[in-house]
């Protein structure tokens, strides 16, 4: 014997990486996951208008129906990261998707306004559990140099769910009610949540951690000490505020004169959120490559022209205008989603938390407020209000280029 030590073990990263059987699973189960969560959230915007008409409400009042439960979901989801801390990401993940599947069919049966919005509260609360926690769950989950697409896949997963809980939505209500086409969207949640449980991998790098609020409390103040997060919180309510107040009242827009389009026609031109899958992918994975702040005002720049294009009296030059707010949104949404992991280090779930608490912060209160502009002063107060949104989220996004992103803690 020499004396010498023997050799240290070498360290196996079991993080999961693009092109692998679990790098699928993962993604197809996520996937799933943003499909279902956000078609229950957002199958209600397209039939504002039918709620108006049948509860007699205005414009403003019928967007509560998405707000209130964008709010409501905001503030659970500061708590969501720390739940799955104790109780794991799965288990979380899979109790939010069966709960808030089962309170969106009964949603379809509620006999008064007053009770419609309790049950989408409701579902706010449920839905909380689902969206910080994905993201947590691919931060930890998967290697760096995969993240990117990952998230971008996943946000894809939105996108469609958002698209297609729309479409169904629009369609069903023209030739059905608006109460067949909510109970339609359950019953795909209830399917998704089925796909998550018998697809998503178990977590490998989730370490078990009891929820104190005290520390809960300290964690958010050092993560808004940090010199690059709480501009990327502010991105998020900026860039779902001005998403959000287009799709919400150019519902209102289309179905009257001059262009007096049908609910399914209004609900076929939501399509245009298959850019969003495009544009969450491709920008998240070009982010990654050439540098997060050097891609990310890019999006902001063209959601500001298509805001722009949305003035036009011109159906197509509308149809543009919004497909262009949706890939300057998806893009820039995954941009700063995956940047936000990476910089939390350690404190990823609460990061991700705190980051979906300004972006669905940025719906219920811009999305409603752009309801006021729709009411006193139509399509132009909207696209104005939008602009204004828009230019300062892209005055963040060119603060940000200088800002360098942190590595994510081994």
């Amino acid at each position: 014997m020499d004396g010498s030590s023997p050799a240290a073990p070498a360290v196996v990263d079991r993080r999961i990486r693009h092109g692998t059987p679990a790098f699928r699973r993962t993604n197809l189960a996520l996937f799933s996951s943003g499909f279902a969560t956000f078609g229950l959230l957002y199958c209600v915007q397209p039939l504002m208008p039918a709620f108006s008409r049948d509860f007699g409400v205005d414009a403003a009042t019928s967007s509560l129906s998405l707000s209130l439960t964008t709010a409501v979901m905001a503030v659970g989801m500061l708590f969501a990261g720390a739940i799955s801390d104790a109780f794991g990401r799965k288990p979380i993940m899979l109790a939010s998707l069966l709960s808030s599947s089962i309170l969106v069919l009964l949603t379809a049966v509620t006999p008064s306004w007053g009770l419609l919005l309790a049950a989408r509260a409701l579902l706010g609360v449920t839905l909380a559990g689902l969206p910080a926690v994905a993201m947590t769950y691919l931060s930890e989950e998967v290697h760096g140099e995969s993240l990117g697409f990952a998230m971008g896949l996943y946000i894809g997963g939105n996108a469609i769910g958002g698209m297609s809980g729309r479409l169904i939505s629009g369609f069903t209500a023209d030739h059905a009610s608006w109460r067949v086409a909510v109970g339609v969207i359950g019953a795909l949640g209830l399917l998704a949540a089925f796909l998550v449980a018998k697809g998503l991998p178990p977590s490998l790098h989730f370490e078990k951690r009891k929820a104190h609020p005290r520390a809960l409390v300290s964690v958010f103040g050092e993560l808004l000490k940090d010199k690059g997060l709480p501009w990327l919180f502010a991105e998020g309510f900026l860039l779902m505020g001005a998403f959000v107040t287009i799709y919400n009242y150019v519902s209102f827009r289309l179905l009257a004169p001059p262009f007096s389009l049908s609910q399914s026609h209004v609900g076929a031109i939501f399509m245009v959120y298959l850019v969003g899958v495009g544009a969450s992918a491709w920008m998240g994975a070009l982010a990654g490559k050439l540098g997060r702040g050097k891609v990310m005002w890019t999006a902001l720049v063209i959601l500001l022209a298509g805001a722009a294009l949305t003035s036009s009296s011109s159906l197509w030059a509308i149809v543009l205008g919004i497909a262009m707010i949706t890939f300057g949104f998806f893009g820039g949404h995954s941009i700063a989603s995956g940047w936000v992991g990476m910089r939390a280090k350690k404190a990823k779930a609460h990061a991700s938390s705190m980051y979906l608490f300004s972006y669905y912060m940025g719906s219920s209160i811009a999305g409603s407020l752009g309801g006021v502009f729709w009411t006193h002063d139509g399509w132009r107060g909207v696209a104005i209000y939008v602009a204004v949104l828009v230019t300062v989220g892209l005055a963040i996004a060119i603060k940000l280029r200088g800002l360098k992103p942190q590595p994510a803690a081994s």
